[in-house]
């Protein structure tokens, strides 16, 4: 009986970890398609790219995410090893640099709408795109916090080992997504300011 639920719990956890797939790659198609649209617009337009240096607070932000990269790996590493105590510090400390990325991304807008005067309806549309970009991967950001929060969870009501691996699993392969298509943002904004 209990072998009958264990193998169950695998074929869901799998379905599952496609399903997750399937969003990572519509969401990369996604970044892929907006920067595909930028690069073809400017190459359709006068504009010559952004025209404008990006905000300070966007290079803090990559670091920022990078080093949540880092504290969920040791968070991960840690569950594999049985260390609930130090991955639940790490998750926390994944979690606060997550919400830390989002507040330098909101100050990144505040710069660019109060101090450089560049909204996201723009006569040059090519510095829209960059609020739109950012904005779809703040989104995305929320929806990893969600899921570091429900790893957070399990970690602290101490769930079976295998839900917390696959949690942990799941919320790692989301999160390194996250961090991944920011850096590609981010150099690619930068490329083309």
């Amino acid at each position: 009986m209990m072998a009958t639920i264990q193998q169950e719990d695998k074929v869901n956890l799998g379905a599952k970890k496609f399903i997750m797939w399937i969003f990572i790659f519509t969401s990369f198609m996604l970044f892929a398609a907006l920067t595909s649209g930028f690069i073809v617009y400017i190459g359709g337009s006068k504009a010559h790219g952004l025209n404008i240096t990006l905000p300070i607070s966007f290079r803090y932000s990559t670091l920022v995410l990078i080093a949540s990269s880092v504290t969920l790996f040791i968070a991960s590493r840690s569950a594999k090893r049985l260390d609930f105590a130090k991955q639940t510090t790490m998750l926390w400390i994944t979690i606060v640099l997550g919400v830390a990325f989002l507040i330098l991304q909101v100050y990144g807008w505040y710069t660019m709408a109060y101090k450089m005067h560049i909204y996201l309806v723009d006569p040059n549309a090519t510095r829209s795109f960059v609020y739109v970009m950012t904005l779809l991967h703040v989104l995305h950001i929320i929806g990893g916090l969600v899921w570091l929060i429900s790893a957070l969870s399990g970690s602290i009501k101490r769930i079976p080992q295998v839900k917390n691996l696959y949690r942990m699993e799941m919320t790692s392969i989301f999160w390194h997504f996250l961090d991944i298509i920011w850096i590609y943002l981010y150099v690619f904004l930068l490329l083309n300011q």
